[in-house]
């Protein structure tokens, strides 16, 4: 089961939910019990699988040779 990073506006707490992917978009309150939260991007979600870099699309994927 996926774990979702969240950040707390009220009390700047960062905290780990673990739920399954059809309920990544689901509200979290922290442990707090504060509700305006946000759901953060992981670097899984930027980087890829194990930390590799994203590979292709666009045209920086080295296909146009603008890198």
């Amino acid at each position: 089961m996926p774990t979702y990073e969240f950040r707390c506006h009220e009390c700047a707490t960062t905290f780990d939910v673990r739920r399954p992917m059809s309920a990544a978009a689901d509200p979290a309150p922290c442990p707090d019990g504060h509700t305006d939260t946000v759901k953060l991007l992981s670097t899984v979600a930027l980087t890829g699988a194990a930390g590799a870099p994203a590979q292709g699309g666009g045209c920086c994927g080295g296909a146009c040779g603008c890198g």
